[in-house]
């Protein structure tokens, strides 16, 4: 065995690992890399995904024109295209198999710097990245505040009859439209305040956004009820404000429900009162409340006596 050769080379490599290492890191002092791409992205038919990459020179010697940048996908190099409408911006148009969720990646950058009279070669890349494809995403509220009772849209997709809407993780009366579409009715809270909306699901937890309650007035007409079983009496409803689109949902509780038979109580869209019908049933007495109005609640005594 030649040691003398052997000895030369175990002084060259470290050499080598050094100046590799000093390029490297001068190309990550000289520029810095951005990654701008989700790390969820919308399921859409194309099967399309765009991965974005800013890049910005931290140095003065860095030449523009030369920086070209890569996205490396499995084991295949991607050339990206500018940006015309964003400077420093870099895309790159991610076709993807059918029902592949996942996809990773990372960015690898070429260019140039010019200094001292040193025309020099950098490249400098991103530690890997993971996107996941989802099929089920909530876009927006169609509205973000309204009264107790009001109907809100949200807009999405991948909804399903058993999600649930809920008010600062409180679950709130929620309607199922379509797979694009989902409702709520705000649920009887303080007024004046702004809440946390969430979707729950078997497949977790979505941010919504934030709703703002708003205070309004209701008045019921008349005051108080009496009433034999079997016997009924018309109640009506009346608000400051015509109801907005899609109606709005009166909440009505009781604390004797044996005694007390009537329907759902909702202000139909435009109006600004509603009569409803009210049955006696098992003698009893207490009240109708209606919560999140006024002052927190409006009460209606009502009391069902036998024999009348």
């Amino acid at each position: 065995m030649d040691l003398k050769r052997f000895s030369v080379a175990r002084q060259i490599l470290p050499a080598s690992v050094a100046v590799l290492a000093l390029a490297l890191a001068a190309g990550c002092n000289t520029v810095s890399l951005t990654n701008l791409t989700p790390s969820s992205l919308p399921e859409n038919p194309s099967g399309i995904y765009t991965l974005t990459l800013r890049v910005t020179p931290k140095s003065s010697t860095v030449v523009p024109e030369t920086i070209v940048p890569h996205v490396v996908v499995g084991a295949e190099v991607h050339d990206m295209k500018k940006n015309d409408s964003v400077p420093g911006v870099y895309e790159f148009d991610l076709k993807l198999p059918y029902a592949q969720s996942q996809i990773g990646y990372y960015y690898l950058v070429d260019y140039r710097t010019v200094g001292n009279g040193i025309d020099s070669a950098h490249q400098a890349y991103t530690a890997e990245s993971r996107a996941s494809i989802v099929s089920r995403y909530v876009l927006s509220l169609e509205v973000n505040r309204g009264p107790v009772g009001a109907r809100i849209g949200v807009l999405g997709r991948g909804f399903t009859p058993q999600d649930q809407i809920g008010f600062d993780g409180t679950p709130v009366r929620t309607i199922y439209e379509s797979p694009t579409s989902i409702g709520f009715f705000v649920p009887a809270l303080s007024p004046g305040k702004s809440y946390r909306v969430t979707l729950s699901s078997a497949a977790g937890n979505s941010d919504v956004g934030s709703f703002r309650i708003d205070s309004s007035e209701v008045t019921a007409e008349p005051a108080s009820l009496q009433l034999a079983p079997g016997q009924k009496q018309t109640l009506t409803f009346t608000i400051s404000h015509a109801a907005p689109a899609g109606g709005l949902l009166l909440d009505v509780t009781t604390d004797v429900p044996e005694s007390v038979i009537m329907p759902e109580v909702v202000v139909p869209e435009g109006q600004t009162s509603v009569t409803i019908p009210v049955e006696g049933g098992k003698p009893g007495s207490g009240s109708l409340f209606l919560k999140g109005y006024g002052n927190g609640e409006v009460t209606v005594p009502v009391s069902v006596a036998a024999g009348r």
